[in-house]
């Protein structure tokens, strides 16, 4: 892994989840996981946030919800969609409510499958999701670049 330009934020939202994905997302930030020692930064605010962690499936109630807070995050941004109910709806895909996984609202860069997902294979996808928000940066600064050279 590079040298992050800045330390990313993280907001966790729980969709629809049993909390079992919640407690493991939690227990990472513990002092045993420390995810914070990659230089992720926990965050309630949208309009802040680099990368939206997801847990559960999409609902009729929640779908909306999910929707706003993406379209909120400022460019560039990543999703990881945590346990197998946000990767696919889980055991619950079945169930009238449910109208699947994350991917059936907004995109999906990182998929971490796991019921529970276990704090090791969280870890693993936010740093994964690091390299992408690199990526997307690079990508989108010379996007911005270009745009300046049109205009002017």
């Amino acid at each position: 892994m590079k040298k992050l330009a800045k330390s990313p934020w993280m907001l966790h939202y729980d969709a629809s989840s049993c909390n079992g994905c919640d407690i493991e997302v939690l227990a990472c930030t513990t002092p045993k996981y420390d995810i914070e020692r990659f230089g992720i930064i926990n965050t309630g605010d949208p309009f802040q946030a680099d990368i939206l962690l997801i847990t559960g499936g999409v609902n009729s109630q929640c779908e909306g919800v999910v929707r706003q807070l993406y379209e909120q995050m400022p460019n560039p941004k990543v999703v990881v969609a945590v346990g197998i109910c946000a990767c696919t709806g889980g055991v619950f895909k079945d169930c009238y409510n449910i109208k699947g996984g994350i991917d059936t609202v907004i995109p999906v860069d990182v998929y971490v499958p796991g019921c529970a997902a276990r704090p090791q294979a969280i870890i693993d996808g936010v740093v994964k999701a690091l390299e992408i928000l690199e990526d997307k940066r690079s990508h989108y600064t010379e996007e911005k670049e270009e745009e300046k050279k049109e205009e002017g």
